[in-house]
């Protein structure tokens, strides 16, 4: 489940970025998000779209890797 999620999550983020971040990139360490090139508007877009998907309200701090963004979609999701 983790490993689909993570995906999915993934290609959220690519298409947050309007595909400035590949979603294997973003699958491949433990960077953060910041650092990978995601923008203060494609955050913006990925909280609305994580939102709108999982039902979850985010916290801003949950973004900061794909690990934590997935750990708080299987907890609060």
């Amino acid at each position: 489940m983790d490993g689909e999620l993570r995906g999915r999550l993934a290609d959220m983020i690519a298409k947050a970025t309007d595909g400035a971040v590949d979603p294997a990139e973003v699958m491949a360490g433990q960077a953060r998000l910041g650092d990978l090139g995601v923008t203060s508007l494609a955050y913006l877009r990925l909280i609305d779209s994580v939102e709108a998907e999982f039902g979850v309200e985010l916290d801003p701090s949950a973004l900061d890797s794909l690990d934590e963004l997935v750990d708080y979609v299987r907890l609060h999701g």
